[in-house]
C-alpha cells in the first residue's frame, strides 16, 4: 500500500502486505490484517484484526505512531465489511456464521463499540455508507427469509425495514437448526440444516448438502425460491457445511485448508456427512452432495474417497485434474489455493486428492450428475470432459450435460438457468427421493 500525496514523493505503508484498507474516520486510517503483526518491542496484533493510526501523522511524517485496536474478531466471528459515515463507524459482523451491526466511536485515543438490534439468524450486507451522512442500507436474507432492504440510522443507532422480495415458497413449516460437529483433527465445524418440523429422524430423509470450501468464500444462509419449491417443499431437507477454505471464521478459517493442508477440508464435509447419518436425519442411500467450481472439486474429492456416504453426487463447472489445472485457463492464478503441481511435494500431494487420478476400475460409486459449459472461461470444460470419459472407460454410470453458452455459472439467461436448475434437482430427486 503507498500514499500518493499531491506533491511530494509517494509514500509506502509500513503495514503488512497481507492486509486491507477498509476506510479514514476522523483522520484514522483504518486496516484489517490477513497475518499476525509484530511492530517490535512486544507489540503485536492478531490475524483478523482490524485497527486504526492517524493519518494525517503519516503523511508528516512518513511513519505510523500509534496503532489503535478497532476489532478483535473472536474464535467464531469475521469482518463482514466496514462503512464510514458521517458520525460513527459501521461494522458488519459475522458470529458463528450469521450477520450483526455494529457501530464503532473513536474519543482520539481509544475506540468503543454498540450494538445495533438487527433480525436474529440472518446474513446481512451492509452497503451505502458515505462520511457525509449517518444513512446507510442493509440486505437480509436468510434460508426461510426473502431478501430484505434495511435502512440504518448509524446516528440513532437503528434499522427499519424499507422492502422486501416475494416468498416463493411456504416456510411456516419448516426450521433451521444450526449445529457442530468434530472433525478427523479435532476442529468443531458448523453446518445448518433446514427441514421440517416433523421430521421423523429414522435416516429416510432425502437431503442435500451443499458445500464449498475455497478462496476465503463465506457460506452463509441465503434464500432461494427454486431450492424451495423444487426440494424443501417436497419433503427434502438442505444442509450447509461451514467448512474449512472458507472465510466463515476469518484468514485462520481459510488458510487451515491451503495446498498440502487442503485434506482437511474434505475431512470436515465427510464429518458433517457422518453426523447427518448418525443423527438419524438421512442415511447414505438418501444423502447427495452438490458443489461447483471449487465445490465441483470438493464433491469430485467426496465421489473417490468416499463412495460409500452418498446416494447422489453432483459436480458442477468442476477441477477435477489437479495435476493439470494450473495449465487451463485462469488455473495458473490459483496455485496459492492448491498448490504447484510441478513441484515434488506439492504435486505429489495434489496426486493424492485429484479426482481424475483416483477412480478405481473395481470400486462401487454413486450415481453422479456432471455438468459444465462450453464457454466457461474459469475452469477449462476439459475437466468435466475428461472425467465423463474416464467413467465410461472403466464401466461407472454417469450423467453429463454441457450448456454451449454461460460462461462459468453455466447458464447464460433465466432460461437456462431454469433448465440448468430443473436438471438437477430431477437428477436428484430420482436418486433420493423417487423409490
Amino acid at each position: 500500500w503507498w500514499y500518493l500525496p499531491n506533491e511530494g514523493e509517494p509514500l509506502s505503508l509500513p503495514i503488512p502486505a497481507r492486509s486491507s484498507l477498509t476506510g479514514l474516520y476522523n483522520n484514522q486510517l483504518l486496516f484489517t490484517l490477513e497475518e499476525d503483526w509484530d511492530r517490535g518491542e512486544g507489540e503485536t496484533f492478531p490475524q483478523g484484526a482490524l485497527l486504526s493510526f492517524d493519518m494525517g501523522s503519516f503523511a508528516e511524517s512518513g511513519e505510523i505512531g500509534d496503532v489503535a485496536t478497532v476489532f478483535v474478531p473472536g474464535e467464531r466471528q469475521s469482518i463482514g465489511s466496514v462503512g464510514i459515515s458521517g458520525g460513527t463507524v459501521l461494522i458488519q459482523i459475522d458470529d458463528n456464521v450469521t450477520g450483526q451491526l455494529w457501530r464503532f466511536d473513536f474519543d482520539g485515543s481509544e475506540w468503543s463499540s454498540t450494538r445495533i438490534e438487527t433480525p436474529e439468524n440472518l446474513t446481512l450486507g451492509l452497503f451505502g455508507t458515505s462520511p457525509h451522512h449517518d444513512l446507510a442500507f442493509l440486505n437480509a436474507e436468510g434460508f426461510l427469509t426473502p431478501d430484505s432492504l434495511y435502512v440504518v440510522d448509524a446516528e440513532a443507532g437503528s434499522v427499519e425495514v424499507a422492502d422486501s422480495t416475494p416468498a416463493w415458497f411456504d416456510g411456516d413449516a419448516l426450521v433451521v437448526e444450526q449445529r457442530e460437529t468434530e472433525s478427523a483433527d479435532g476442529t468443531m465445524i458448523p453446518y445448518f440444516v433446514v427441514r421440517h418440523r416433523d421430521t421423523e429422524m429414522d435416516g429416510s430423509t432425502p437431503t442435500l448438502l451443499y458445500a464449498y470450501g475455497g478462496f476465503q468464500v463465506s457460506i452463509q444462509p441465503s434464500y432461494s425460491g427454486v431450492r424451495g419449491r423444487l426440494w424443501l417443499e417436497r419433503g427434502g431437507a438442505y444442509v450447509v457445511a461451514n467448512i474449512r477454505g472458507g472465510g466463515e471464521f476469518g484468514p485462520a478459517w481459510h488458510q487451515a485448508g491451503l495446498m498440502m493442508n487442503r485434506q482437511r477440508i474434505y475431512d470436515d464435509l465427510i464429518a458433517v456427512a457422518e453426523d447427518l447419518v448418525d443423527d438419524g436425519l438421512t442415511s447414505s442411500d438418501h444423502l447427495g452432495v452438490y458443489g461447483g467450481s471449487n465445490g465441483g472439486l470438493l464433491t469430485g474429492v467426496m465421489y473417490t474417497q468416499r463412495p460409500d456416504l452418498w446416494g447422489a453426487v453432483v459436480s458442477a463447472v468442476p477441477l477435477l485434474d489437479m495435476l493439470r489445472y494450473h495449465t487451463l485457463l485462469a488455473g495458473a492464478s490459483w496455485m496459492g489455493e492448491y498448490g504447484d503441481p510441478n513441484d515434488p511435494d506439492e504435486g505429489g500431494f495434489l496426486r493424492t486428492i485429484s479426482p481424475y487420478h483416483n477412480v478405481s476400475e473395481s470400486a462401487d460409486y454413486p450415481p453422479i450428475y456432471l455438468y459444465t459449459s462450453t464457454k466457461d472461461d474459469r475452469v477449462h470444460p476439459g475437466h468435466a470432459r475428461k472425467f465423463a470419459h474416464l467413467l465410461e472407460s472403466l464401466g461407472h454410470d454417469y450423467l453429463y450435460y454441457e450448456n454451449t453458452e454461460g460462461g462459468h455459472s453455466s447458464a447464460a439467461n433465466l432460461a437456462e438457468s431454469a433448465r440448468r436448475d430443473a436438471l438437477l434437482y430431477t437428477f436428484l430427486s430420482q436418486q433420493l427421493m423417487d423409490e
